[in-house]
């Protein structure tokens, strides 16, 4: 259900799902509330997962390394301040990458090098085992989320993989939603960031039919309105959830569950989403995905 100026309201893949059995809880994480899982002279990381993804959320000054030896995958770095700036280095490249970027970091070995520091979030798969493990809600995932479909990745990119860097700063249209970009296993949706509070006339609430959602908050406050569908079982049904959150935080919103978020804060509001593997339904609306031409579709839907 959305606005009738709001892009998604042309979606029809957005319905509400019989759940496989008891839907899964919600997971909030405010970062802050608890200490880091690493800690270096120049870096601070605290990690949160979802099903098929590991997030971490890391605060560094100029100096700090955050590296890879052996990534068994293509992941995504999402830098959010405009001063910040990085050298990505893999085997076959250096790249100087600056702040207000999304960037796309090929498998294998990896160097992040901070030369002006500021906040950087990674985002995995989850075959990064050694960092689920250490996720301060790994025990929500202990057994398989039934509703959650299976990460399978998407074609390699043509050419082959290498550092993909991609500006934020991309003029406005009101035809596209978002800024979304996708690489092999995940996509993002960086809207720009909302002034004040949330028109509580405008709300959208929607859900996801087989995948998960990641609302990672950088700046302000919000709450996150989850409703879960009735099963024929009573004692499957889950209470509506109202969640207060600040920033820096990230709820993981499981299938089929209705869904919205409210901007609070007086000032600056920013919620970013996340989805492992890329969405198919953003990614078949032309000019929605700024970076297609780098990433193809899988060949069932070319």
């Amino acid at each position: 259900m959305f606005d009738v100026a709001d892009p998604r309201g042309s979606l029809t893949s957005l319905t509400v799902a019989t759940p496989k059995g008891q839907a899964a809880a919600a997971d909030y994480v405010e970062f802050f509330k608890f200490p880091p899982a690493d800690t270096s002279a120049a870096a601070r990381t605290w990690l949160a997962r979802g099903q098929n993804f590991v997030l971490a959320y890391t605060e560094a000054e100029a100096g700090a390394t955050l590296g890879r030896d052996a990534q068994v995958d293509e992941y995504m770095v999402l830098l959010p301040d405009r001063a910040s700036r990085v050298e990505i280095s893999t085997p076959a490249e250096k790249v100087v990458v600056n702040g207000q970027s999304v960037v796309f970091v090929p498998p294998g070995k990896s160097m992040i090098e901070v030369q002006q520091g500021g906040r950087f979030i990674r985002v995995f798969s989850h075959p990064a085992t050694e960092l689920a493990a250490q996720c301060s809600n790994a025990a929500s995932y202990a057994q398989r989320h039934p509703n959650v479909a299976p990460l399978e990745p998407w074609p390699d990119p043509p050419g082959g993989f290498r550092v993909r860097p991609y500006s934020l700063d991309v003029p406005a249209d009101p035809s596209r939603f978002g800024r979304i970009f996708r690489g092999t296993t995940m996509m993002v949706n960086w809207s720009p960031p909302r002034q004040g509070p949330r028109d509580t006339t405008k709300m959208s609430p929607h859900a996801h039919a087989d995948f998960e959602q990641c609302s990672l908050v950088i700046a302000g406050e919000f709450v996150h309105h989850l409703r879960w569908p009735w099963t024929t079982t009573l004692a499957e049904w889950r209470e509506d959830e109202h969640v207060h959150v600040g920033s820096p935080s990230i709820a993981i919103i499981p299938p089929p569950t209705i869904h919205t978020s409210q901007a609070l804060g007086s000032g600056e509001n920013l919620l970013i989403d996340i989805f492992c593997p890329p969405r198919v339904d953003f990614s078949e609306k032309p000019g929605w995905v700024l970076n297609a031409a780098d990433y193809p579709l899988p060949k069932e839907r070319t």
